[in-house]
């Protein structure tokens, strides 16, 4: 079984999807990490990553590899290390090509053979898992979500920083020649904006419980 969520930054993805992970008996996986460590990568080695030619070489010699529900680069775990502000941005420029997405979602395929799986990015309905078990397309108002990671992440950023950039990752990944974000015909859409986690947790579970 696949539950596939998408959604823009800020709207809770990641931490839905990992209650889901538990509560239903799934193994978790965030498409997002391997761009985020692909840039990591890229950025350790002191590479141009608005270069197509470092980002192919640095993304095809890179071993993707979860243990234990953590996320290992080249063999060290690099979990801790891959939300930053710098990658934050950068990876929005290295996931916007089209040769990289198809080299990584090849591993993620790979990684989701014969496992049933709960897996959240922002192409994973339309494009990883076209035709997962259940979809889900998580939203909220660019200000909200703004909000929300200036409480989460206080790093001297102001919230209108903050929005800023949501707004510039939101046009990016909106307009990507290949995997953009976009919510899949058959989605289920969920306005998290006034919603706490929890409830959209309980609203998902529900809806799967009501189909099986």
């Amino acid at each position: 079984m696949v539950i596939a969520i998408d959604g823009p930054a800020g709207v809770g993805k990641s931490e839905i999807a990992r209650m889901i992970s538990e509560g239903v008996g799934l193994y978790y996986l965030n498409s997002g990490n391997f761009y985020r460590a692909a840039t990591l990568r890229m950025l350790k080695n002191s590479l141009d990553t608005d270069s197509h030619a470092a980002r192919l070489k640095s993304v095809g010699e890179a071993i993707f590899e979860i243990r234990d529900g953590r996320f290992f680069l080249d063999g060290s775990d690099v979990e801790d290390r891959l939300h930053t502000r710098e990658i934050d941005l950068a990876a929005s420029r290295v996931s916007s090509d089209p040769d990289v997405r198809s080299i990584i979602n090849r591993r993620i395929h790979e990684i989701s053979q014969s496992l049933d799986l709960v897996c959240e990015g922002r192409d994973i309905t339309t494009v990883v898992f076209p035709d997962a078990d259940y979809k889900f397309y998580f939203d909220a108002k660019p200000e909200i979500r703004a909000h929300r990671r200036f409480l989460q992440k206080p790093d001297g950023m102001s919230e209108d920083d903050i929005l800023r950039e949501i707004n510039e990752r939101d046009y990016n990944d909106t307009h990507k020649e290949v995997g953009s974000l976009k919510i899949a015909g058959d989605a289920v859409y969920i306005d998290t904006s006034y919603l706490t986690i929890s409830q959209v947790y309980e609203k998902v579970l529900r809806l799967i419980n009501k189909t099986e």
